[in-house]
């Protein structure tokens, strides 16, 4: 069905990775290309001046290896990590990469997700590609 999937994985909500990396497999065409995209959240320019040379990319590497680990080993699923606030960046990621259909996993939404929105709530209402959710 689709030739491009981005699965965006949130570090502290991996317990649907597998489930949303098969679904993201029965969707996929032959051939397609299928994408784990973690983001790294933006540090404020007044605390990023307060840390150690070379954390930020220190931190960078690390969630690289979490990454690749979460994944284990597979081979038909690229790894990517990118910076900035996470429900911009995997929708201006996926435009840019041409993604046709993103798979990402959503809690229970709860009273503030009203207020605030989730990540996978504003994928949802603003992709530009058709969104599977995974529950």
């Amino acid at each position: 069905m689709y030739k491009n999937i981005l699965v965006p994985i949130a570090p502290d909500h991996t317990r649907d990775t597998g489930k949303a990396l098969n679904v993201a497999r029965m969707l996929a065409d032959e051939g397609a290309t299928i994408t784990a995209l973690t983001v790294i959240e933006m540090i404020p320019g007044y605390i990023e001046s307060q840390l150690p040379a070379g954390q930020l990319e220190r931190n960078r590497d690390e969630m690289v290896a979490w990454l690749k680990a979460e994944l284990g080993g597979v081979k038909d699923v690229k790894a990517a990590v990118v910076s900035g606030h996470s429900g911009r960046t995997i929708l201006d990621w996926a435009a840019e990469k041409e993604v046709d259909c993103i798979v990402i996993a959503s809690h229970d939404p709860g009273l503030s997700d009203y207020f605030l929105g989730s990540t996978a709530a504003r994928v949802v209402r603003h992709a530009h590609c058709a969104v599977h959710v995974i529950r």
